[in-house]
């Protein structure tokens, strides 16, 4: 199994990376919030990774940390989650914000992910949470501050399809009030 990779990133696409070790480039699936994280083309990178072996063929994951690699095989563990599930939930939401999400049961945080409705962001947290309790999850009050921005949008009338569609531009680091005024620029733009 690769856990690991340190080479020289050579490429990217809005998908994949590929990371040059010596002499061998691989290509890795990452998300776009790990996009962002890693450093410029020719420069030295370092990913931690998952190896998904299937009839069709095998795929690399790559993510910034172990943890980020460690809740996504936890995902992955969730009936009905498929890599590109587990990788499209840890690309809408930061890998604390997940394990808020399930330990508070906020059903609602979670369908922020495309793919993930009410109902199957419900059947995650009652499978994820017994999963979860093992991981140190880190809780900060009992509202984040993606669920704030959240209510906020659908109070003012906005659909949780159209929020769920700019939430992922949104820097879940920024205090809540920047937050919603990026998102009502947003959508204002559509």
């Amino acid at each position: 199994m690769i856990g690991r990779l340190r080479g020289t990133l050579v490429a990217r696409s809005s998908a994949s990376i590929v990371i040059d070790v010596s002499g061998v480039g691989y290509e890795v699936m990452v998300t776009p919030r790990t996009q962002v994280e890693l450093p410029g083309l020719g420069d030295e990178v370092v990913v931690h990774t998952h190896l998904q072996g299937r009839e069709d063929g095998i795929t690399l994951f790559g993510f910034p940390s172990e943890g980020d690699r460690d809740l996504f095989r936890v995902l992955l563990t969730a009936s009905g989650v498929g890599p590109k599930l587990a990788l499209g939930i840890l690309g809408a939401l930061p890998a604390t914000e997940i394990r808020r999400a399930v330990s508070m049961e906020d059903v609602d945080a979670l369908t922020v992910a495309p793919g993930v409705g009410k109902r199957s962001a419900q059947k995650l947290v009652l499978e994820l949470k017994p999963r979860m309790e093992n991981v140190e999850a880190t809780v900060l009050g009992s509202t984040s501050t993606s669920s704030q921005v959240r209510q906020a949008l659908e109070t003012l009338g906005y659909t949780p399809a159209e929020i769920r569609e700019i939430a992922t531009s949104l820097d879940v680091e920024s205090p809540v009030q920047v937050q919603i005024k990026e998102a009502l620029r947003l959508l204002g733009r559509r």
